[in-house]
């Protein structure tokens, strides 16, 4: 049993138990838990559910378990010639949420 849900913009394949990397949630404290509502299809082995664009009454309970960050992206530009160069870097903010129950 699996569902496709839309988190943040972004959608995920979840599982119950499974672990799924996030974007950020800074209001979100570790072992807190949250529901998510927006969940497009739900699989079972019998049969498949697609929403339109949701399904009603379906949520996914799910658990913050770390906050981390990302392996760092440079950015270097560089213009031909000119002597110009510049690297930059960053690294990106992510959460780790782990799937409690699917409700249907």
């Amino acid at each position: 049993m699996y569902a496709i849900v839309d988190f943040k913009g972004t959608q995920f394949s979840v599982e119950k138990d499974k672990t799924v990397k996030v974007p950020y949630l800074s209001e979100m404290g570790i072992g807190k838990n949250f529901e998510i509502d927006k969940v497009l299809i739900f699989k079972t082995d019998e049969d498949t559910i697609i929403g339109t664009p949701t399904i009603k009454n379906a949520k996914v309970v799910a658990e913050v378990t770390k906050h981390f960050k990302d392996k760092k992206v440079i950015i270097f530009k560089k213009k031909r010639r000119k002597g110009y160069e510049k690297k930059q870097g960053h690294r990106q903010k992510y959460t780790e949420i782990k799937i409690k129950d699917i409700i249907k």
